[in-house]
């Protein structure tokens, strides 16, 4: 069974960074042709792709994102992780990672509210 947890803070001041963690069971992160991606949902702009990395750790992230953006592998953990530097209240989402056997997103985590609050 592939599960995937989202964790980290719930609440993050503006202009700090926001960071997360994708937690990944049953399903090697370094599994050849497999994508991991961030995505994120606000009742505004409904859902957002974020970004993704890559099996051997190349990134992509989204034009309006990727300036403050970073998406590592964490191989020894088998996790991913999600930062998004200088945070404003726009950034207050629900977030989600989600797996990519390269046919499509198969599996999502649960989610995770990040308010960006002073």
């Amino acid at each position: 069974q592939v599960r995937l947890q989202e964790s980290g803070p719930g609440l993050v001041k503006p202009s700090q960074t926001l960071s997360l963690t994708c937690t990944v069971s049953g399903s090697s992160i370094t599994a050849t042709y497999f994508y991991w991606h961030w995505i994120r949902q606000s009742p505004g702009k409904g859902l957002e792709w974020i970004g993704m990395i890559s099996y051997s750790g190349d990134v992509y992230a989204s034009p309006a994102l990727k300036n403050r953006t970073t998406i590592s592998l964490d191989t020894s953990t088998n996790q991913f992780t999600l930062q998004v530097n200088s945070v404003t209240p726009e950034d207050t989402a629900v977030y989600f990672c989600a797996r990519d056997p390269t046919s499509g997103l198969d599996t999502w985590g649960q989610g995770t509210l990040v308010t960006v609050s002073s």
